[in-house]
């Protein structure tokens, strides 16, 4: 899950900015060879850290995560940093990265980025039976190989969504 945790942490945090102006958590976000990394997270999971008790979240913390896996839970670490690696927060910070190092995404360039992506507030959410189709066949998908979408194909997959 590592890899793909920072890139949805990435998102919750770029959405959460654009929708509330404040950041959903105080650990930065880096750029990394493999996308966005919260080098604090990956140092605890390095090293084996004990978690802390998690904070009480608001209900608008829970519906920025909410969101945020619903929109990309489903797509795979390699799908998620080919997405990231096509967005310009990323692409600022990895221009001044050193080959295999790591350079600090901004919070004011995630949340410009995410400003201009939130159109679809007003976004029906699906019903029972929306979802169960949705779902339908999950765990045979699971057990398939998987193959890495072009950044376009994710974008034409969400854009699907909304």
């Amino acid at each position: 899950m590592g890899e793909k945790l920072h890139k949805l942490l990435y998102y919750a945090q770029g959405h959460h900015l654009a929708a509330f102006g404040r950041p959903l958590f105080r650990e930065s976000i880096s750029a990394w060879d493999m996308g966005p990394v919260v080098g604090q997270v990956w140092g605890d999971e390095k090293y084996g850290a004990l978690i802390e008790e998690p904070p009480e979240l608001t209900e608008a913390e829970l519906n920025t995560i909410g969101y945020v896996l619903s929109r990309y839970g489903g797509l795979t670490a390699t799908d998620l940093e080919n997405l990231t690696h096509s967005e310009g927060p990323w692409q600022r910070a990895d221009r001044d990265r050193p080959p295999g190092g790591k350079a600090r995404m901004e919070l004011e360039s995630l949340r410009e980025f995410f400003s201009n992506q939130v159109d679809d507030e007003d976004e029906p959410q699906p019903d029972r039976a929306q979802f169960a189709r949705m779902i339908e066949g999950i765990e045979q998908r699971r057990a398939e190989p998987a193959s890495p979408d072009s950044p376009e194909d994710i974008r034409a997959w969400l854009a699907a969504r909304a």
